[in-house]
């Protein structure tokens, strides 16, 4: 196993070595694109508790495309280039520019995505896009979404996981009471936070689902699919066990080790959880299904 891994990897660097050459220009140009956007994100958006998921589906991403990179290189080998490519670079420069002027992160970040999509196009064809498409798509996720849809869908979802929250921790015994998204239990309150259960949080966990899926990449259509649609309320129930467990943190320890708690390892707890959750809803899954095949054969 591990001379596979070994001789896997060897090749997998003596690929990226033999496309330096014709490549540098390309990350050259990227580089001097993006790396102003980049160093913004990180001293800005990305470094609010809101937006912390950004360089995680950044690095992913990347390794998603190292991954794929020696199946694109060898199938759109000899291929020719799609003219659509200059299309999607002019919208990908003009959004660029846009966002860059008017200092509108949606369009800057946008244009990274249509970039790559453009330089596929224009140096491998369409078909090393059909074969990059999942790292294209992931990166969405990574792009902060307007202001005013995030408060028109986070308030619903705050209410559900504090109403939810609620009901656990009354049902076994402790001394809780919720006001819309407030809830006081003993003599603490606690406001549910955009970042402890808002749309932004919901999405995240939803492109570690989605990651998860393409990682393993199951034959069962079942499975894929079932699994798919159970991203949703694996979500969900992480974000109320990360709620459920900073509430109970206050309680017993104190509000400052709750607000340690909330900065320190909260993000921690919802990414565990929901990792953990997706694992076991797998693993039934996968029970289902053997189960399935047996009682078919």
């Amino acid at each position: 196993m591990n001379n596979s891994v070994t001789a896997n990897f060897t090749t997998r660097m003596l690929i990226l070595k033999a496309a330096i050459p014709e490549w540098w220009p390309v990350l050259l140009g990227m580089l001097v694109l993006y790396a102003p956007t980049f160093y913004d994100l990180f001293n800005g958006l990305w470094a609010t508790e809101e937006q912390a998921h950004g360089p995680i589906i950044l690095i992913l991403s990347i390794w998603l495309i190292y991954r794929l990179w020696p199946r694109m290189m060898e199938q759109s080998a000899g291929k020719p280039a799609s003219g659509m490519g200059w299309v999607v670079f002019v919208v990908a420069l003009v959004f660029y520019i846009i966002g860059r002027s008017q200092q509108i992160m949606l369009f800057e970040m946008s244009s990274f995505i249509w970039m790559l999509a453009a330089i596929l196009l224009i140096k491998r064809g369409s078909s090393a896009l059909r074969i990059m498409w999942f790292p294209l798509f992931f990166l969405l996720f990574m792009i902060p979404l307007p202001g005013t849809v995030v408060i028109v869908l986070t308030m619903p979802m705050k209410m559900a996981v504090s109403y939810v929250t609620e009901h656990i921790l009354f049902w076994a015994g402790y001394p809780i009471a919720r006001n819309g998204v407030i809830l006081q239990i003993g003599q603490y309150q606690l406001l549910v936070a955009d970042a402890c259960a808002g749309l932004q949080t919901l999405l995240t966990l939803e492109s570690l689902g989605l990651f998860y899926l393409n990682v393993v990449r199951h034959t069962s259509v079942f499975r894929n699919v079932t699994l798919a649609i159970l991203i949703v309320p694996i979500s969900f129930t992480a974000n109320v066990i990360r709620v459920t467990t900073l509430t109970l943190i206050t309680y017993y320890f104190g509000d400052e080790a709750g607000r340690g708690f909330l900065h320190g390892f909260a993000g921690m707890v919802l990414f565990l959880s929901a990792l953990i959750l997706i694992l076991s809803v797998d693993s039934l899954l996968q029970f289902i299904v053997k189960q399935r095949t047996a009682r078919a054969v």
